[in-house]
């Protein structure tokens, strides 16, 4: 929020979190509370983070089920979407799909203001985008074609304790000194802090907005997966060997993922799939629109591991 809106704060709004249990939503929570009526909607509220839980309102049920979303978007004016499968699901981007189908069909109903979605940088024109990425670009493109106007923020590792991207290298760097590495470390992203993403998120309730946009956000220098390896290995004073290995297959990846990360073989795979995808920012556009401005990737890994320690 920026010091004017400070000065003179917009009227609160109704706010619906899904995925209000996740890594982001459960962190946005408190940042959206000072300033408008949050709405929580989860598969089970006892997972909802106690130190807020009575502050907010809670609706339970399922993504796919039409009655519960319906329910959940009443009187709701701005509601995000941080909702995406990358599970044990097989169908999971037919799910993805369905739900944003129906979500983007009772937001309009409910005549929601605005839908704020979390999505994933990535060309839309690589023919070897990952199913994983190509399917959260269909569920911006199903936002984007529902009516209800959207902003689209698409972000590559978000970096902070208890994020997968983050918890894969965190686990990689400390339990490995020397790691036989695929070529998919040699992929380049553009990683954002946990805090920016939260701040983009935020900003974007009042954001100027005729009808959908999408904004590609990260730090502003472009890395590789190997680096942020080795910057996270430097940030723990750590020595840490990398040896390229091009022939290691995404599947075997995510074997070796399991033996040493706290993902499971399948998520790891579909997550593999898609650092094998550059993800980086391809326009200033978030810089022209948003107040905010985010931190390097140094500084994300070093609030990382302060945060780690606290």
């Amino acid at each position: 929020m920026t010091s004017d809106q400070q000065d003179n704060p917009p009227p609160r709004k109704t706010v619906l979190v899904t995925g209000a249990t996740g890594y982001v939503g459960s962190r946005l929570v408190p940042k959206l509370l000072p300033f408008h009526n949050v709405r929580c909607f989860a598969r089970n509220a006892n997972r909802i983070n106690s130190d807020y839980r009575e502050q907010i309102e809670i609706c339970t049920g399922d993504i796919l089920d039409s009655k519960s979303v319906e329910d959940a978007l009443a009187g709701v004016d701005v509601a995000y979407y941080l909702i995406h499968g990358m599970g044990n699901a097989k169908d999971f981007q037919e799910n993805d799909r369905r739900a944003a189908r129906g979500f983007a069909e009772a937001a309009k109903r409910a005549n929601v203001s605005r839908i704020i979605y979390l999505g994933g940088l990535g060309d839309d024109n690589d023919p070897d985008l990952s199913p994983h990425l190509r399917s959260r670009h269909e569920v911006g493109t199903i936002f984007h074609d529902s009516g209800v106007p959207t902003i689209e923020l698409r972000a590559s590792v978000v970096l902070g304790p208890g994020s997968l991207s983050y918890e894969l290298i965190r686990s990689l760097t400390q339990k490995l000194p020397v790691m036989i590495c695929p070529r998919w470390l040699a992929t380049p992203t553009q990683p954002i802090a946990t805090e920016d993403i939260l701040q983009y998120l935020v900003e974007s309730i009042d954001l100027p907005l005729a009808e959908c946009e999408t904004f590609e956000v990260g730090s502003h220098d472009v890395v590789t997966y190997g680096q942020l390896i080795k910057m996270y290995a430097a940030e723990k004073n750590l020595k840490r060997y990398l040896i390229s290995v091009p022939l290691l297959t995404p599947y075997l990846s995510s074997l070796w993922l399991g033996l040493v990360t706290p993902t499971s073989a399948e998520v790891g795979r579909h997550l593999i799939e898609g650092l094998r995808n550059p993800t980086t920012v391809r326009d200033d556009r978030a810089a022209r629109r948003f107040v905010h401005r985010p931190m390097s990737t140094a500084e994300a890994i070093h609030q990382a591991v302060e945060l780690e320690s606290s």
